[in-house]
């Protein structure tokens, strides 16, 4: 049984942790799947957005400690979660984490990474990591205190409280509730959106917003002149106009659009 389900759906790309046996909790296996499914949804230009979820009804009870690994040191296994991390935040495209059940320490984080939270009300979450002795891993340091600010962030590291998903979207921690015969709908449709948007400007987009809150206003600026010249060099831009004329939907491609030189601009 694979511990990595894929699939593809209208340029939307589902992956599913499977190993509902443990919750989905990450075992060595499923870290380097991810880690290869991540870097291979990354490369796959028709690929527009997302989905991260569980099976089972649970998203992902964090790292699988039930068997420790005596054979590697610590910092060699937490390359691969870091590789992880950083492939996840690092897609050019929305991500969606799609979480029933448990979302916990690592697995929380995971979640977080993904652009867009859509939860059950049945879901339940938890830093856990000071109650199993350690310190937040998967980008938690760095995710809560810009999602929730400091001292929520202290409250929920330090006390390893678990918060549901009301609570949770009241910290900005999930951005929709849905109920759970209607959450695939939601995120289907969702997911539709996102895939519909023209590639590079949402690439573009996704960018600045990740890296504004560490800049200045004036690297921002900069940054979004930058980003509107690699738009402009796009069909989609002269697409969207075209389309509000002819008062239809757009269709984007990401098609480089500059013209190229000829023996004659010569």
């Amino acid at each position: 049984m694979s511990v990595l389900l894929t699939s593809d759906a209208g340029g939307v790309r589902t992956l599913t942790l499977n190993r509902p046996q443990r919750r989905n909790a990450i075992d060595a296996e499923l870290w380097e799947a991810l880690a290869s499914a991540l870097r291979e949804a990354g490369d796959d230009s028709t690929v527009r957005a997302l989905v991260l979820t569980g099976a089972g009804g649970a998203f992902c009870s964090g790292a699988d400690i039930s068997r420790p690994v005596v054979d590697r040191h610590p910092l060699h296994r937490m390359r691969m979660l870091t590789e992880v991390t950083l492939l996840l935040h690092e897609l050019p495209f929305p991500t969606v984490a799609k979480v029933t059940g448990v979302a916990v320490g690592a697995g929380w984080n995971l979640a977080l990474g993904c652009d867009l939270v859509v939860a059950t009300p049945e879901a339940r979450f938890s830093q856990i990591f000071a109650r199993r002795g350690l310190s937040l891993d998967c980008g938690g340091s760095w995710l809560l205190p810009r999602l929730v600010g400091l001292q929520q962030a202290k409250r929920l590291a330090l006390l390893a409280e678990t918060v549901d998903a009301e609570e949770a979207r009241a910290l900005n921690l999930v951005t929709w509730v849905v109920a759970a015969d209607r959450v695939d709908a939601f995120v289907d449709d969702l997911t539709a959106r996102l895939a519909a948007g023209a590639p590079v400007a949402v690439a573009q987009i996704k960018a600045l917003l990740d890296e504004g809150a560490d800049h200045t206003l004036r690297d921002a600026l900069a940054n979004e002149a930058r980003a509107q010249a690699v738009n402009f060099a796009t069909a989609d831009v002269w697409e969207a106009y075209t389309a509000f004329a002819d008062k239809r939907e757009p269709k984007f491609t990401g098609r480089w659009a500059v013209p190229r030189r000829t023996e004659s601009d010569t």
